[in-house]
């Protein structure tokens, strides 16, 4: 990898490569692109549940109470602050955090490497094609899309690829930063890094989405968006519709590595949530690492039991799910997917499926052209009935190519 490529300086290029490793590292990546074993869900589930206790875990209280404040400038605004909340309750410290408009833009990208160091020095710049605030929707395109990034991710490093190409098929396309917390918050080692959002309390950050949705429908006139959601940005958006008013107001879920069963991160937070609940306090000292959202993503977290304890989806959104086999954060892999409950639709997808060539991984999957053409597909059925199958590499992601 040439440090042209990120037009950078030495330092930049380290500071990239090696938080990279890292969030990979937390999430147990091998050294190859071998798929995970075939998963069973079932026995790890039956594992996790026979060592839970009548208490609750340690970090998934969440704060239900937070207070909210606002000090961006309101709808038609693309800078600024956007709207936040707080709250309490932690064995790891304050809880907190709150959520952000972009500011500025940053370019297209195809690698998902390239676009992360770009969010280095650039944690805020909003990706191609988005937050266009005097966008109509069209009678053709009605439902302005709205992209919801992960874990330790952003607005820009989750969306430059697949932001324009949504963009220039007609869509009004939003974005916005959430879950923004610091240490002292809970937010965990990763919060102290540029662009590293989505670490604070779960349902905080839905909260957050559901101010910046219904800021989206004031400004567009809609009635209802599209949401387009990576990761926690997929468990979070559910909890959305199933808890904070969100069932009236989205048509389309779609999600990729959605951690809607949970996570056990290749059996370290499954082996950390049943140490848990025997009694050692082991997923609080994780906690500080990982921040409360990675606590409460892992399987058998009150957070995860909560979400689907009604069942996995809710009536009038139409979901699509998709997964990778090289998934080495949401694993085992079809813990993603979802089961259509009364008045919803669910099309749950394997990404290698009738292209084995694309090898993306959790964060790559995003700059695969066969997962843009899921996207475009869902949005649009008849517009977009095919799906383009290419080499997308994994770790890097190259947007179809290296």
């Amino acid at each position: 990898m040439k440090r042209s490529t990120f037009g950078r300086t030495s330092l930049a290029a380290a500071v990239m490569t090696g938080v990279s490793v890292l969030v990979m590292g937390i999430a147990g990546v091998g050294a190859n692109a071998e798929p995970a074993a075939e998963p069973n869900e079932q026995a790890l589930a039956d594992y996790i549940a026979a060592g839970r206790k009548a208490a609750a875990p340690v970090a998934d209280s969440g704060s239900a109470s937070g207070s909210a404040c606002t000090s961006g400038s309101g709808a038609g605004s693309g800078n600024g602050s956007g709207n936040c909340f707080g709250g309490s309750g932690s064995s790891s410290g304050l809880s907190g955090g709150y959520a952000s408009d972009t500011v500025g833009y940053g370019p297209p990208m195809t690698s998902f490497l390239a676009a992360f160091g770009y969010s280095l020095l650039n944690p805020d710049a909003a990706p191609p094609g988005t937050n266009d605030w005097n966008c109509k929707p069209t009678a053709a395109h009605p439902r302005p899309v709205v992209l919801v990034h992960g874990t330790w991710s952003n607005a820009f490093d989750a969306f430059a690829f697949m932001s324009q190409p949504i963009k220039d098929a007609g869509y009004c396309t939003f974005t916005f930063n959430y879950g923004r917390s610091n240490l002292i918050q809970g937010g965990g080692l990763g919060s102290v890094l540029p662009g590293v959002n989505g670490t604070g309390y779960i349902q905080d950050s839905s909260k957050q989405l559901a101010t910046f949705v219904d800021r989206v429908l004031a400004a567009t006139g809609s009635s209802e968006v599209d949401l387009v959601a990576h990761s926690q940005g997929g468990s979070m958006s559910n909890w959305y519709t199933k808890f904070d008013g969100g069932a009236a107001k989205v048509k389309n879920l779609i999600t990729y590595g959605a951690t809607h069963h949970g996570t056990s991160l290749d059996g370290i937070g499954a082996l950390g949530r049943a140490i848990n609940n025997f009694g050692i306090d082991i997923l609080g000292f994780v906690e500080l690492f990982v921040g409360h959202a990675g606590i409460q993503q892992t399987i058998g977290s009150d957070f995860v039991n909560q979400l689907n304890a009604n069942g996995d989806t809710v009536s009038g959104v139409d979901y699509t799910v998709v997964g990778t086999r090289y998934d080495e954060v949401t694993n085992p892999y079809d813990l993603t997917f979802l089961r259509p409950g009364p008045g919803a639709t669910v099309q749950n997808i394997t990404l290698q499926e009738g292209c084995e060539q694309d090898v993306s991984d959790h964060l790559t999957m995003m700059y695969s052209p066969r997962a843009l053409s899921i996207a475009l597909r869902a949005l649009d059925p008849a517009g977009h009935p095919n799906l383009e199958c290419t080499f997308n590499p994994w770790v890097i992601g190259g947007g179809g190519g290296i």
